[in-house]
């Protein structure tokens, strides 16, 4: 992100160089406007593995209908919670890495707070999207060994 970013002339913004942008201001008169997010996805244990696939390709097909780009997708496999939701002790987890406009992301969770194969869901705003594997996915690989 540049410290100072003076904004270009646009019809919608403010006349050129007439103050520094500060804040998210940068985000819409900068050169950049996508964001990097972090989407967890908790959905009901009596569905299938292949089902819940199904819903995360669905997802990801969704983000990039919106402009956004699914990075790397992680299916977590079948945990137990911490606590019982909707009388539920486990769940398909699934993590998405996002980036995309901010309004995709909000049609989105909108989208799964509809659904009803989703028990809970978790987005994150990262500074930067790793490709390495998750350190859920790792722990599994070194209980395997």
């Amino acid at each position: 992100r540049p410290s100072l970013v003076w904004n270009e002339p646009d019809e919608e913004g403010p006349s050129p160089g007439s103050f520094p942008l500060s804040g998210a201001a940068w985000l819409y008169y900068g050169t950049e406007n996508m964001a990097l997010y972090e989407h967890v996805v908790i959905t009901r244990p009596d569905i299938s593995p292949a089902q819940v696939e199904t819903f995360v390709e669905e997802l990801s097909g969704f983000l990039k209908e919106k402009g956004a780009s699914v990075g790397k997708t992680e299916y977590w496999g079948l945990r137990n919670l911490a606590y019982p939701i909707k009388k539920q002790r486990k769940g398909h987890y699934s993590l998405l890495n996002i980036d995309g406009p901010a309004d995709a992301v909000q049609e989105l969770e909108r989208r799964l707070r509809i659904s009803d194969d989703v028990m809970r869901y978790m987005t994150i705003r990262v500074e930067a999207l790793s490709d390495e594997p998750s350190p859920v996915l790792s722990r599994k690989d070194r209980r395997r060994d």
